[in-house]
C-alpha cells in the first residue's frame, strides 16, 4: 500500500507539471516576442520621445571617458615665416626687408564637443548627423626640433629671429585652422564608425538605418528638416 501511494503521488505530480509547462512557456516566449518587438522599434521610439541626443551624449562620455570625441592627430613639419621692415634713424630711414623662417615639428589633435550642438534627423531609415564645429587641441610644438634661419636681410636679424620666436606659438594655431580640411573626411569616418557603434550597443534594429554625418557649413540634402524647419 505504501509503494503503491508513492507511485500514484509522483503520477499525479508528472502530469500536473506536463499541464503546466505548455502555459508558462507560451508566457515567457510571449515576453520574449513582446521585448524584442518593443527593442526592433527603440530607434523610432527615441527619436519620438526625444532622448537620442541625451543617450548619445550619455555614450559619448562613458567611451571616451572625457566630454570630447578626438578623432585626428595629425603631425607636420611646419615652415614659420616672418617678414619685417627695419627702419633707422629714428624710424624715417628704411632698411632692407627680412625674412626669417622656421622649421619645426608640430602634433595638432582634432575633436568634436560631445557637449556641444548635435542634431539627429531620421528619414527613410538614414540618421542623419550633424556635428558641432571640428575644433583643435593647443598645437604641441617641439621645440627642442626648431631650427631658424635668416632667408632675406643682413641688419637686426636677431630681433627678427626674436620676434619669430615668440609668435611660433600664434602661427602654429594659424596652421592648425589650415589643417582641418586635412583631417575632415578621416573625421567624418570616424564620427560616423562612432555613431554606428553607439547604436549597435543601444539598438538592437540598429543593422537597419545608415548614418551620414555632416559638419557645419556643409550642404545637407535637400528634403531634411529640423524642427519642422529646412537645415541651413
Amino acid at each position: 500500500m505504501f509503494v503503491i501511494g508513492i507511485i500514484a503521488l509522483n503520477l499525479s505530480l508528472i502530469l500536473r507539471s506536463c499541464r503546466t509547462l505548455p502555459g508558462e512557456t507560451l508566457e515567457k516566449t510571449g515576453q520574449v516576442i513582446e521585448k524584442t518587438g518593443k527593442a526592433v522599434a527603440d530607434i523610432a521610439a527615441a527619436f519620438r520621445q526625444g532622448t537620442i541626443t541625451t543617450e548619445f551624449f550619455s555614450y559619448g562620455t562613458t567611451v571616451s571617458n572625457q566630454q570630447y570625441f578626438q578623432f585626428a592627430t595629425l603631425k607636420q613639419k611646419e615652415v614659420f615665416t616672418r617678414s619685417e621692415e627695419a627702419r633707422t634713424g629714428f624710424g624715417y630711414i628704411p632698411l632692407p626687408e627680412i625674412i626669417v623662417e622656421a622649421r619645426a615639428p608640430v602634433e595638432y589633435t582634432f575633436y568634436l564637443d560631445l557637449k556641444g550642438k548635435w542634431d539627429f534627423v531620421l528619414t527613410d531609415n538614414v540618421i542623419h548627423v550633424f556635428t558641432p564645429s571640428i575644433r583643435f587641441n593647443r598645437p604641441s610644438v617641439d621645440a627642442s626640433a626648431i631650427t631658424y634661419e635668416v632667408k632675406k636681410g643682413y641688419l637686426k636679424t636677431e630681433e627678427a629671429l626674436d620676434n619669430l620666436k615668440q609668435s611660433i606659438t600664434s602661427l602654429a594655431v594659424l596652421k592648425a585652422r589650415e589643417n582641418i580640411p586635412l583631417v575632415r573626411e578621416n573625421g567624418r569616418k570616424q564620427t560616423t564608425e562612432f555613431v554606428e557603434g553607439w547604436l549597435m550597443k543601444s539598438f538592437s534594429d540598429s543593422k537597419n538605418y545608415t548614418v551620414k554625418v555632416y559638419f557645419p557649413g556643409e550642404k545637407t540634402p535637400e528634403g531634411v528638416l529640423l524642427n519642422n524647419a529646412p537645415l541651413p
